[in-house]
């Protein structure tokens, strides 16, 4: 029997910044970065302009905001049952795989307000207001169908609605850089002009091996842990089985199996890592079960409390904020002279690109 090459958190880090376009900024469009990161998180509608500025050569942010007025890419609740910036394509093929998932968590989040109501006509009702193609804010939404369903929180409903039972994009100018625009829902159909993709019925589930392959191209060498992680979805054990034929295997430290793609980049552990500022929420962070290979334990709660962070030779090592035009970086450990002079550099790059002035850097 051949023994897996085991990774170290350190080998696993560089092919992450490989995967990831944080080692070298890649000459991509933005549909294109879009399409490789599978998506990028966008809770926060400002984030993925910095996630793209730190990954992609001569970003502009009116890229993407054309891309989404053009509808190449799109805001919508998928994975996680968080708003993701995805490709147009990619919405529309990957949502049907997501419904029950998006479902689901919906209605664990407000089961007790919900007890009672028939889903499936709850989400015939909300198909039927917004078939006059206007789009309309949550709130609006829910004033149209809360008659039926008297005594129910309205925030409720109105979740339920848009973030799992109706498949919605939320439409620019949310999204579009420095605008503060609030949400208005569409059906996605309407917005892009095409249906979402029907389920195949195919027990080697068709859409789940596509998602594994992508999600290994991004984030690879990776557990089906964390692929179930990123995606919300149950680890994908068919999808995983059907694809297995094409994967390499290793492990890391702790024994777990790793699956990659073979031609994947997996550069050497010792590959210089720059400095690379991340917005709130990134995938890069938030992308595994496992987070070991990009942040330490003592610091896990920065990545779900919306903090942004500064990678130092690939590992977060620090915050960073704007605040009155000026950006400041916080250390999370000690920072030689030389990493404080990257840093330093990397962010009077930032402040450039987001007309504010860097403050220097403490020393930790």
């Amino acid at each position: 029997m051949t023994t897996a090459t085991v990774l170290d958190a350190t080998a696993l880090n560089r092919a992450t910044l490989a995967r990831q376009h944080l080692l070298v900024r890649a000459d991509l469009s933005v549909t294109e970065a879009v399409a490789h990161l599978c998506g990028m998180q966008a809770q926060e509608p400002q984030e993925p302009f910095l996630g793209l500025w730190s990954r992609l050569a001569r970003f502009e942010p009116g890229a993407l905001n054309a891309a989404l007025s053009g509808r190449e890419v799109v805001r919508t609740h998928l994975m996680r049952r968080t708003v993701h910036l995805v490709t147009a394509e990619d919405a529309l093929a990957w949502r049907a795989r997501h419904d029950a998932m998006l479902r689901q968590r919906a209605v664990g989040a407000y089961r007790r307000e919900l007890d009672g109501i028939d889903l499936d006509e709850l989400a015939a009702a909300g198909r039927a207001v917004m078939s006059d193609g206007r789009a309309r804010t949550m709130a609006e939404l829910v004033a149209r169908v809360e008659d039926r369903w008297p005594g129910r929180p309205r925030r409720a409903l109105g979740e339920l609605l848009v973030a799992g039972l109706v498949p919605m994009a939320q439409l620019p100018p949310r999204g579009l850089w420095r605008s503060t625009a609030g949400v208005r829902n569409l059906p996605l159909a309407a917005w892009l002009g095409r249906d979402v993709e029907p389920l195949p019925a195919d027990a080697a589930d068709p859409v789940g091996q596509r998602l594994v392959r992508r999600y290994l191209a991004a984030y690879g060498p990776a557990a089906t842990a964390d692929l179930r992680a990123w995606c919300g979805l149950a680890g994908l054990p068919a999808a995983v089985k059907a694809v297995r034929g094409e994967l390499v295997s290793f492990r890391d430290t702790r024994g777990r199996e790793l699956l990659d793609l073979p031609d994947a980049p997996r550069p050497d552990a010792d590959t210089p890592a720059p400095v690379r500022f991340l917005p709130a929420f990134d995938n890069a962070v938030l992308g595994y079960r496992d987070r070991g290979r990009i942040i330490d334990e003592a610091h896990l709660g920065l990545s779900v409390a919306g903090h942004r962070v500064v990678l130092v030779d690939g590992r977060v090592s620090a915050t960073w904020t704007v605040r009155g035009e000026r950006l400041r970086v916080s250390p999370l450990r000690p920072l030689s002279p030389a990493e404080r002079e990257a840093v330093h550099a990397e962010s009077r790059e930032l402040a450039a690109f987001l007309d504010a002035e860097a403050e220097d850097v403490p020393a930790g």
